[in-house]
């Protein structure tokens, strides 16, 4: 399925599809009054969902310079281990960046925290990476699944909850995030950005957010990953009445 996504191949027909809406979200917050995030619906369930503009040219030319001599072959996280290592299925290159790095992270952190009214200070560091022709990153999990307890151990923050990927340039052919459990495919887009929660509110696996990066075959793709972890959205999301809220 994954494979499919990636040629272009019509994997899925989605019923809700004329739900789907697009606004323009404040939240309420200072930050997002004056300057708004444009929201577009992009599945239900799960819920995803895109931000268009949401980082400015300015800030991703920065982000970049930052993190380019930073770069290095890109790690995932040992679910046995809980520690970074190498992997074959994940084909790219990577970087750490933290809010005391520069002032633009920092205000990207706030920015993220504003739209998805969740807490960034147990969220991990910002990664950028960089994917050459042919990087790619296979079908994976965000979170940690049951079995795989120690995957997060070391940062003692929770599994995490939900992710903020940005894509930082457009990618001449190729670079889509795929969802082969739902058919859904994301082409890259500067200064777009995609949102989608890993757990439900009772820390259970939704296990339909299994995604994919595809891989790029013209051009380089820059995307920066937020991962935000359960410790401090106790009370900013908070467990509903179903299991499956």
């Amino acid at each position: 399925m994954y494979e499919r996504l990636c040629r272009g191949e019509h994997t899925h027909d989605y019923k809700d599809k004329h739900k789907l809406v697009c606004r323009y979200k404040t939240n309420n917050d200072p930050l997002l009054l004056i300057n708004p995030a444009k929201e577009e619906e992009i599945y239900l369930d799960p819920y995803l969902v895109a931000y268009h503009n949401v980082i400015s040219d300015y800030e991703l030319a920065v982000i970049k310079s930052i993190a380019t001599p930073k770069l290095g072959r890109a790690t995932v996280h040992n679910a046995k281990t809980g520690k970074l290592e190498f992997a074959h299925y994940r084909v790219s290159k990577s970087a750490w960046l933290r809010p005391d790095d520069d002032i633009v992270i920092e205000r990207v952190n706030k920015r993220i925290s504003a739209v998805t009214k969740l807490e960034m200070d147990t969220a991990e560091d910002l990664q950028i990476a960089n994917y050459g022709i042919g990087g790619h990153y296979e079908p994976h999990f965000d979170f940690a699944r049951k079995e795989e307890s120690n995957a997060f151990k070391g940062l003692n923050t929770g599994n995490r909850i939900a992710t903020w990927l940005s894509y930082m340039s457009d990618v001449e052919a190729g670079g889509a995030t795929v969802f082969p459990y739902i058919g859904v495919k994301i082409f890259p887009k500067r200064g777009m950005a995609a949102f989608w929660y890993n757990l439900y509110k009772n820390g259970d696996g939704i296990y339909d957010t299994r995604h994919a990066a595809c891989p790029v075959l013209v051009g380089t793709k820059w995307v920066s990953n937020k991962w935000i972890h359960e410790r401090g959205q106790e009370f900013r999301r908070p467990c509903g009445l179903k299991a499956d809220d």
